[in-house]
């Protein structure tokens, strides 16, 4: 493993980057979000996870309103710094809105 700094992430041209909530013990995705810098600042500070909404146009915690939080233990990109894995443990039943634990759970039919 190869430790970069904050400002080596490679972000789009609205200031975000693809983030991958993948659960520390199952390894299974969970959801996928965006993050600015200042949402990863309150990431590594507080360790729950934060993102930008584009919806709502601001910065959010997962759990602030579900009770549904998401505990970061590690963080990681991958080669090109563009994409981000947030190593988490939910606290909580569910990451999806829907209320299913996971937002990866219909299958795309051919």
């Amino acid at each position: 493993m190869e430790n970069i700094k904050l400002n080596q992430l490679v972000y789009d041209s609205n200031g975000l980057i693809p983030t991958i909530a993948q659960e520390r013990s199952t390894k299974e995705i969970l959801m996928v979000a965006y993050s600015n810098e200042e949402s990863i600042k309150k990431t590594l500070e507080s360790r729950k996870a934060h993102f930008w909404s584009r919806s709502r146009n601001k910065i959010w915690m997962k759990g602030e309103t579900s009770s549904n939080y998401l505990n970061v233990f590690q963080i990681s990109t991958d080669c090109d710094n563009d994409t981000l894995i947030f190593e988490v443990e939910l606290d909580g039943k569910s990451a999806c809105h829907t209320g299913s634990k996971t937002c990866f759970f219909k299958i795309l039919e051919q």
